[in-house]
C-alpha cells in the first residue's frame, strides 16, 4: 500500500474528504518525524512505537572490491508493533 492508497482507504474508512484525510496523513508523518528527531518516543497503544536507535560505526566491505570501508554512525528510526497489530497479522 502506498501513500495515495493509504488516504483512499483513511477517507473511505472515516467519513473524511480524501483532501481531509491526506492532510491527517501528512501531519502524522509530520509530528512523529519532529518528535523523534527530539529523540522522544511515539507510542500508540495497540498499534506500536517508534524510537531511534543509535547505530555505531563500524567497519564494512566494499562489494565489488572487497576492500574494508569505514560506515558512519547514524540514528536510525525502530518500529515496534503493538500486541493487537501483531494480532491482526498472525
Amino acid at each position: 500500500m502506498n501513500k495515495q492508497e493509504l488516504v483512499d482507504a483513511i477517507a473511505g474508512d472515516s467519513g473524511l474528504s480524501k483532501a481531509d484525510a491526506k492532510r491527517a496523513v501528512d501531519g502524522f508523518v509530520s509530528v512523529v518525524g519532529a518528535a523523534l528527531k527530539k529523540n522522544d518516543r511515539v507510542a500508540l497503544v495497540g498499534f506500536g512505537s517508534f524510537s531511534i536507535s543509535n547505530r555505531k560505526a563500524r567497519t564494512g566491505r566494499n562489494p565489488q572490491t572487497g576492500a574494508a570501508i569505514q560506515i558512519k554512525a547514524k540514528n536510525v528510526v525502530k518500529f515496534k508493533a503493538g500486541a493487537d497489530l501483531a494480532g491482526k497479522v498472525n
